[in-house]
C-alpha cells in the first residue's frame, strides 16, 4: 500500500512555462530554456541562465511584493523569447540603414529595443482594454441612467464589463491560425508539467496522456487579477466616496488613478492567491481553480500533436539538466543574420580556440557560395544558412580539419575529397603539380609514388591530356588508394593505381617519377597543430628520426626506375633540400626550386 502511495505522490516542480511561435518556454530556478522546431523540422533549443540582480532576487521573495515583480519580468522575458522563436522559425529580412547605424554606433541591437516597445505597447492596450474601456462604458451608462451613480450596480456593471471584455478579446483572437496553434503548444506545455508532476517518465506517451489544464497557468493568473481587480476597486471607490464628485471628467479620471495606482497591489495579491490555490487539490479549493480550468479548456489551451510534446520536453529536461548543472554552458538558436556580424562572432569563437580566422572565411565563403573577397558584401544570412554554417563550425571547434569537414578541396582545378585516410593538399603541392606538368613531355610515362589523394596524379593527368601521357600512383595505403580512385572516376582522369611499399611492386621504367613523402620529424609530429597530429595519416607525415627515411629507399632504387635522362620530382621540408640532395649521387644535375614563401621547396634531379 505504501509503494502505491509513493508511486502517485505528486512531484514537487516550480517549473513553469510560455507557449512560443512553434515552441515551448521553460523556466526553472536557475535557467529558462526555449525548444523551437524550426522549418527543417529539427528541434532547437535556447537555454540562458537567469541573470538577476540582488534587489530584484530578495524583492521577487517578498509576499505581496513577488506578484508585481514576476509579473513584470515575465511580460518583458516573454516578449523577447516570442522574438526569438519568430527568429528561429522565419526568414530574416535585410538589414535596414538604421539598425546597422544602431549596431555600429552604439552597440544596440534593435530587436532588443523592438521588444521593450512591445511590452510598452501591451501594458498601454491591457490598460485601454481593461480599464478606461469599461470605465468610460459605464459612465456613458450613467449619464443614460443617472440612478446608477453609487449604486452597487455602478461596480457590478463595471465588473460584468471587464469580464466581458476579457472573454471577448480571447475568443476573438481564437480565430487566429496562429494563436489556435500557440494555444497547442500551450497544451504541451501543461501536460509535460503534469507528466513529471506525477512522477512519469517524460515520454511523449506519457506526455500526451495528461491533462492539458493546469492549475499555476498565466490564464488563471489573468482570470484572478481580473477578479481582485473588480473586488478591490469597488472597496476603494466606495471607501473613497469617488461617485459623490460632481463633474463626470473629474470622477472617471480619478477612478482611472485609483485602478492604475492599484495595479501593483492587485497583481501582489492576485499571485498569492494562485501561489496559495495550486498548494492544494482538495474540492473546495477545487472551486476557486475552477474558472481559470474552464477559461483554459475554452480558450487558451489546444490538444496538442506528438511532435508538440516532443518539443515540451526537450525544453523542460534541459531546463532540469541546467538546473541541476550550473556549469552547463547555455545555448543559443540558430538564426539568421548579418553576414558581417556573424562573421565577426566566428572568427571571435575561432580566435579563441586558436583556430586560423581564415577557416571562417572558407566556411562563410562555401556556404553561402560566393568568393572570399566578397564577404565584405551588406547581405543577410538565412536562418537554413545559418543552420549549415553553424554544424561545420562546431566540428571544426573540435579540432577536426575545415577539409575534411567539407569533404573535398580545389587543387589545380580539379575537386579532390579528402578525409582521414589522405593528408589534406597543401598550397606548396600545388606548385609541385605544377613543375611536373610543366616537365612532362610527348608520350611519357610518369609515377606519382605515395600519392595519397591522388592529386598530384590526377592534376598531371588531366594537365597533360593531348600528350599522350601515361600516369601510374603508388601508395602502401589501401584505404588511401580506394579514395584516389573515385578522385580518379570524379575528375575523368586516367590513372592507373598500384599498392605498393615504395618500388616493391613497380615494374618498369618512367620518364617522369613525382614524389611527395612523409618528411616530418617523428619527435616533431606531438608539436604539430592539433588538427595535423590527431586528425591526419600519421604513415603520411612520419619521415623519420631526421625526416629523411623515405628520401634514403628512393635514392638507392630509383635509378632502376627512372629511364636515362629522366627525372625525379621531388618535395621537401623547408630545410631539406640540401641534406636530400646529397643522398643523390648517381645524378647528372639537380634544380633546387624555392616555394611561394621563398622556401627551398623542390627538387628537379635529373639521371
Amino acid at each position: 500500500m505504501s509503494d502505491k502511495r509513493e508511486k502517485n505522490k505528486k512531484k514537487s516542480c516550480s517549473i513553469g512555462g510560455q507557449a512560443v511561435l512553434e515552441g515551448v518556454m521553460m523556466m526553472g530556478r536557475t535557467c529558462m530554456a526555449t525548444a523551437v522546431r524550426d522549418p527543417d523540422g529539427q528541434i532547437q533549443v535556447e537555454a540562458r541562465r537567469l541573470k538577476t540582480s540582488p534587489g530584484v532576487a530578495r524583492a521577487s521573495k517578498i509576499p505581496f511584493v513577488r506578484g508585481i515583480v514576476n509579473m513584470v519580468a515575465s511580460l518583458v522575458r516573454g516578449t523577447g523569447t516570442l522574438m526569438r522563436s519568430a527568429a528561429v522559425y522565419g526568414e530574416e529580412e535585410e538589414a535596414g540603414r538604421f539598425e546597422k547605424w544602431l549596431a555600429e554606433k552604439f552597440k544596440i541591437n534593435l530587436m532588443s529595443v523592438v521588444s521593450t516597445i512591445a511590452v510598452c505597447l501591451g501594458v498601454v492596450l491591457a490598460v485601454a482594454l481593461f480599464l478606461v474601456l469599461p470605465n468610460l462604458a459605464v459612465s456613458g451608462l450613467k449619464e443614460v441612467f443617472p440612478s446608477l451613480t453609487g449604486s452597487a450596480w455602478e461596480y457590478v456593471i463595471l465588473g460584468v464589463l471587464k469580464l466581458a471584455i476579457f472573454f471577448a478579446y480571447l475568443g476573438l483572437i481564437l480565430l487566429l491560425k496562429d494563436i489556435r496553434r500557440l494555444y497547442m503548444y500551450h497544451g504541451a506545455e501543461h501536460k509535460t508539467i503534469t507528466c513529471y508532476e506525477k512522477g512519469l517518465p517524460l515520454t511523449v506517451e506519457n506526455v500526451m496522456k495528461c491533462s492539458r489544464l493546469h492549475a499555476r497557468c498565466g490564464t488563471s493568473f489573468l482570470f484572478i487579477v481580473i477578479a481582485v481587480n473588480i473586488l478591490i476597486i469597488s472597496l476603494v471607490n466606495w471607501a473613497l466616496g469617488v461617485a459623490s464628485i460632481e463633474n463626470g471628467v473629474l470622477q472617471f479620471l480619478a477612478k482611472l488613478g485609483i485602478e492604475i495606482v492599484l495595479l501593483p497591489v492587485i497583481a501582489g495579491v492576485s499571485y498569492e492567491i494562485l501561489k496559495f490555490v495550486a498548494k492544494f487539490d482538495n474540492k473546495f479549493v477545487l472551486i476557486f481553480k475552477a474558472p481559470g480550468f474552464f477559461i483554459q479548456k475554452v480558450f487558451t489551451t489546444r490538444e496538442p500533436d506528438e511532435q508538440m510534446a516532443e518539443v515540451a520536453i526537450a525544453a523542460f529536461e534541459k531546463v532540469l539538466e541546467m538546473d541541476a548543472d550550473p556549469e552547463m554552458p547555455e545555448t543559443e538558436f540558430i538564426t539568421g543574420g548579418i553576414l558581417s556580424q556573424k562573421l565577426a562572432d566566428t572568427k571571435k569563437k575561432f580566435a579563441e580556440c586558436g583556430i586560423d580566422e581564415s577557416d571562417a572565411e572558407w566556411i562563410y565563403s562555401i556556404v553561402l557560395g560566393i568568393k572570399r573577397s566578397e564577404l565584405s558584401a551588406e547581405r543577410v544570412v538565412t536562418p537554413a544558412e545559418s543552420k549549415q554554417i553553424a554544424a561545420i563550425v562546431k566540428e571544426r571547434l573540435s579540432g577536426r580539419p575545415l577539409w575534411y569537414i567539407i569533404g573535398d578541396v580545389d587543387f589545380c582545378g580539379c575537386k579532390i575529397k579528402v578525409d582521414e585516410r589522405v593528408l589534406i593538399p597543401r598550397p606548396e603541392t600545388e606548385q609541385l603539380a605544377e613543375i611536373a606538368i610543366k616537365t612532362v613531355e610527348e608520350g611519357d610515362k610518369v609515377l606519382d609514388m605515395c600519392t595519397g589523394s591522388g592529386c598530384l596524379a590526377i592534376a598531371i593527368a588531366k594537365g597533360c591530356a593531348g600528350k599522350n601521357v601515361s600516369v601510374t600512383a603508388a601508395d602502401v595505403s589501401d584505404a588511401a588508394l580506394m579514395l584516389a580512385k573515385e578522385n580518379a572516376n570524379y575528375n575523368s582522369a586516367v590513372v592507373h593505381f598500384i599498392q605498393t611499399d615504395l618500388f616493391e611492386n613497380i615494374r618498369g621504367r618512367f620518364n617522369v617519377i613525382v614524389c611527395n613523402p612523409p618528411y616530418i620529424r617523428t619527435e616533431e609530429i606531438l608539436s604539430l597543430d592539433r588538427e595535423v597530429k590527431d586528425f591526419e595519416p600519421r604513415i603520411a607525415l612520419d619521415g623519420g628520426a631526421d625526416g629523411l627515411d623515405f628520401y634514403r629507399r628512393l635514392a638507392k632504387e630509383v635509378n632502376r626506375y627512372v629511364v636515362r635522362g629522366g627525372m625525379l620530382i621531388l618535395e621537401v621540408g623547408e630545410d631539406q633540400a640540401a641534406d636530400v640532395l646529397r643522398l643523390f649521387e648517381k645524378r647528372d644535375y639537380a634544380i633546387v626550386i624555392k616555394d611561394l614563401e621563398g622556401k627551398d621547396r623542390f627538387l628537379k634531379i635529373a639521371f
